[in-house]
């Protein structure tokens, strides 16, 4: 049996939770937001960037002056504080399991300045890479055709279905019928972070990957293309090994340790490694990984470290923050 799609009931149940956010009162809004709880509203890192206050206006036309709480680069997700809010913006609820491709979805905010609008579609994607401006890659991301415009960031990605829940936050869009956002799964996992502690952080295993084709597949040893290879150690201090090459069928490709396994889950791609470190690790505390390594499958116990943000990220944040005011 078919499930009805209501349109006009999601929004009529949805809308007045979503907000536009100003950097500077009377301009442009940088972008959108929804209420995330009582007292916050849930956005994007870029959106509030270099502000410590941010204005925050309402579908009823109603304004209040937020505090931002909690951001995190390497997912562009941010907390502002908001100490009143209309009794009609609920916080809306945050899925808790991934969507499917196909599911129908709708895009809220206000785009190029127009609020309270809506845009539909339906999830193209799920665990994609989405790359950023910052030289890094939000992982996990959920693709959707449904159209992301400037304005539109920072509000939610809502599931037509099943009760209307957030499984994502719009961040932006990449082509026509293509747009990310950031998944419900990282909020779940970042945002009580934000909010206990003002910030995020990220292991890291200080190497660097790739993903595995058939000719790696074959200079490393596996009888099936399959997990990311180590290509280079960032720091040294880990026992991962990597860096080496091997002519295969006239090419040239690398050779290390293959990690297929980690956590406990298996791992077929780098976006799904990215995302288990995110999910499933914290600097400083060990965990185990599965290596091939010279075409034998070894178990390695291994402590990630805090993944930096570079003096460069920094220099470039500050840049766009004055330069790019919506995404």
């Amino acid at each position: 049996m078919e499930t009805t799609l209501d349109y006009e009931r999601l929004y009529r149940e949805t809308a007045a939770s979503v907000v536009s956010i100003y950097r500077e009162a009377g301009r442009r809004g940088a972008g959108s937001g929804f209420v995330y709880d009582g007292d916050h509203v849930v956005t994007n890192e870029h959106v509030v960037r270099g502000r410590e206050r941010v204005d925050v206006r309402y579908g009823d036309a109603s304004w209040t002056n937020g505090l931002v709480v909690g951001s995190d680069r390497y997912t562009d997700l941010a907390v502002v504080e908001v100490p009143d809010r209309p009794a009609d913006a609920t916080p809306l609820s945050v899925a808790d399991t991934p969507p499917t491709p196909g599911r129908p979805v709708a895009a809220l905010g206000n785009p190029f300045g127009l609020d309270g609008s809506i845009t539909t579609g339906v999830v193209s994607g799920v665990n994609r890479s989405m790359p950023t401006a910052g030289g890094f890659a939000v992982p996990d991301a959920v693709q959707t055709d449904a159209p992301i415009d400037p304005g539109n960031s920072g509000g939610p990605l809502v599931s037509a279905t099943d009760g209307y829940r957030v499984v994502g936050v719009n961040r932006a869009k990449s082509g026509d019928a293509v747009g990310f956002a950031v998944s419900a799964r990282v909020v779940a996992t970042v945002v009580p972070t934000l909010l206990d502690e003002g910030r995020y952080r990220h292991a890291s295993l200080g190497v660097q990957t790739a993903d595995v084709t058939p000719q790696v597949a074959t200079a490393n040893g596996l009888d099936t293309p399959r997990g990311v290879v180590v290509v280079g150690n960032r720091d040294g201090t880990t026992p991962l090994r990597g860096g080496s090459t091997r002519r295969v069928r006239g090419r040239r490709v690398p050779t290390g340790d293959v990690i297929v396994g980690f956590a406990g889950h298996a791992v077929r791609s780098h976006e799904e490694l990215t995302r288990l470190l995110l999910t499933d690790a914290t600097p400083g505390e060990s965990v185990s990984l599965t290596v091939v390594r010279d075409g034998r499958e070894r178990e390695l116990t291994v402590t990630p470290a805090e993944r930096p943000v570079s003096r460069e990220d920094r220099q470039r944040a500050d840049s766009e923050s004055t330069t790019i005011p919506v995404e």
